[in-house]
């Protein structure tokens, strides 16, 4: 067998993982009304909700995916991924991620956790244009359900404080590990 061989045989040999909900959270719950100067903000770009919750998810799955067709990842804001820091993207990726890193279901309402993403559709859109990570559940209504974002910086509020169209939960799964 050549190393070639190998390096394919390593490279699908991955580990799953369980998603750190609470340290998903936590991370939420500290950088909800400032941001960490250890990554860009994007606020002044288009938005920082998604790049917030990239940092979220990382918090409770601290494995980034370096792949070059659909990867997800930050080393600076020069190096990374679309889907790190956009709505669209970072659905897919976790939508379709097989590899190392984070992945999720779009599930029901009524199987979301703290730690899961929300994203919404606003009125007139034609695709979803804001992240936001769950952080207290007390039921399944948009009133019950607390979130923490950026680009309008909230901290554990109810989903119902927004006025939007539709939305969508990105059921974390877990997350891979090449071991």
């Amino acid at each position: 067998m050549t190393n070639n061989h190998i390096t394919i045989i390593l490279k699908y040999m991955l580990k799953l993982k369980t998603y750190g909900r609470n340290n998903a959270v936590n991370y939420a719950l500290e950088y909800a009304l400032k941001k960490n100067p250890e990554y860009f903000d994007y606020t002044l770009m288009g938005g920082n909700c998604t790049n917030f919750v990239s940092q979220c998810i990382f918090a409770g799955a601290p494995k980034m995916n370096f792949d070059a067709n659909n990867g997800w990842y930050y080393l600076s804001p020069a190096n990374t991924s679309i889907s790190w820091a956009n709505v669209e993207p970072l659905f897919n990726f976790l939508t379709t991620n097989k590899g190392v890193g984070p992945f999720a279901s779009n599930s029901a309402i009524e199987l979301c956790e703290i730690g899961d993403i929300i994203q919404l559709k606003f009125s007139g859109m034609q695709s979803f244009s804001h992240s936001l990570v769950v952080t207290k559940i007390q039921g399944y209504l948009p009133k019950d359900i607390f979130i923490c974002a950026n680009t309008r910086d909230v901290k554990n509020v109810p989903l119902s404080s927004y006025n939007f169209a539709e939305y969508r939960l990105l059921h974390i799964l877990g997350y891979r590990v090449n071991e």
